[in-house]
């Protein structure tokens, strides 16, 4: 049963650590229901939808599988952001767990069959009753989550040693299906290989691939206080901007300001918000986006003011939406960074008073982005910058390790040079 433990709570390494339980309850929330009941029935649909539903289908083409290099996603993002890998090996292919919602990408993905995972149920009561003695807190409010991860491993160490991959390329290395397939991986002997994809936290698992192509030095750093790094690391940038570096900001005049939002605000403080701005700002635009996770009715908010718009995060890729604004306002996302390669003036301003996670990702510490601690902190300071919006996209160097150099917009070039190698 201790081998059991060790392997799942390493799978579960995030969803289980004490920094993700002491959260706020919004932000758990996105991934396990904070209602009990919403929480049992999660389970329960997820048992005859998902498990019992897998039995009927079949998805897995091995001709497809068979010796390929694969890019293992769980997302649309993750697809986004791996992309530029199959642009430069052609012959690599995404692959998906069986009924992984992975956008508008659905369809482009080869499936690996989950159909044997109910047989692992069997697993569930003795390994909450083992995580109950070592982690009673976040077992009682996660035991949603283990009931999802249970048999991913098992199925994908099966179905590594059936197709036997040239190595597998990863976007998420926090996922509980994702770290079952590198643990699967690593028990079979395959090679693999991370991407960052989104800024890293602190509470995240150490790295455990052969190579690790990080975007800089703030998340090798953060890796390090996360635990002993494995494998090669090479700071490469960020690939999936690469397509934007020369569409940076050139405005000195703030025409639009965006304010970026996710599951952690609080819908009523960005109303509030917007009211104030667009009353003391008639002549700026503004355009909310909401993250793409995040299905709460923000309709009533755009109808305040004419100068307002809403940015569908599902239809419109995160760059495009930057390229549309001078200015971006959030509170704790990783947004801000992205803004700052665009050179777009990013402020952070908490729009969550009752749940404040404070500088979760250092970009306030690092000096990435300006703060304001109230309304009128931020009101003064776009007042001041009006007409001469700050150069700010050299900010993102130490998050950015291509920013300014030889590589600055090549950093997809610079990371398929690495593959290559490491594939070789």
């Amino acid at each position: 049963m201790k081998k059991w433990y060790d392997l799942y709570s390493n799978i579960l390494h995030l969803h289980f650590s004490e920094g993700f339980l002491n959260l706020p309850e919004s932000a758990k929330n996105a991934v396990s229901p904070t209602k009990p009941l919403t929480r049992f029935l999660k389970v329960l649909g997820y048992s005859l939808v998902r498990l019992l539903g897998n039995l009927f289908k079949s998805v897995e083409k091995g001709d497809t599988l068979n010796s390929k290099v694969w890019l293992y996603v769980v997302s649309q993002n993750n697809y986004d952001s791996l992309q530029f890998v199959k642009d430069g090996l052609p012959d690599a292919v995404f692959v998906a767990g069986q009924s992984k919602e992975i956008g508008k990408y659905n369809k482009a993905v080869q499936r690996i069959s989950l159909r044997s995972k109910v047989l692992y149920y069997y697993k569930f009561l003795p390994l909450y009753l083992e995580f109950l003695k070592y982690k009673k807190g976040s077992t009682l409010r996660f035991y949603d989550i283990l009931f999802d991860a249970v048999g991913f491993y098992e199925v994908y160490l099966h179905k590594l040693r059936k197709y036997k991959p040239a190595a597998i390329i990863f976007a998420n290395d926090h996922n509980a299906d994702a770290r079952a397939m590198l643990l699967a991986a690593r028990a079979a002997g395959i090679k693999t290989a991370y991407i960052q994809h989104a800024s890293v936290s602190p509470i995240f698992p150490p790295l455990q691939f052969d190579l690790n192509l990080l975007e800089g030095q703030d998340s090798l750093d953060k890796y390090k206080h996360c635990g002993p790094v494995e494998g090669r690391v090479e700071l490469v940038g960020m690939p999936k901007a690469d397509a934007y570096v020369s569409f940076r900001n050139k405005n000195l005049e703030i025409r639009t300001i965006g304010i970026g939002c996710n599951l952690m605000d609080s819908v009523a403080e960005i109303e509030s918000l917007l009211r104030q701005l667009s009353a003391d700002f008639p002549q700026i635009n503004f355009i909310l986006r909401p993250h793409p996770r995040d299905t709460r009715n923000f309709k009533s908010i755009a109808s305040i003011n004419p100068n307002i718009s809403i940015s569908d995060g599902k239809k419109v890729a995160t760059f495009d939406y930057l390229r549309q604004i001078d200015v971006q306002i959030s509170g704790n996302s990783g947004i801000h960074l992205e803004a700052v390669l665009l050179n777009v003036w990013s402020i952070f301003y908490n729009m969550n008073s009752e749940e404040n996670l404070k500088d979760y990702y250092g970009f306030i510490k690092f000096g990435l982005v300006d703060a304001c601690l109230d309304y009128e902190g931020l009101k003064e300071l776009l007042q001041q910058h009006m007409h001469e919006k700050p150069e700010v996209y050299q900010r993102a160097m130490y998050y950015n390790a291509t920013v300014g150099t030889e590589y600055d917009g090549k950093s997809g070039e610079l990371a398929v040079k690495f593959i290559k190698e490491f594939l070789a």
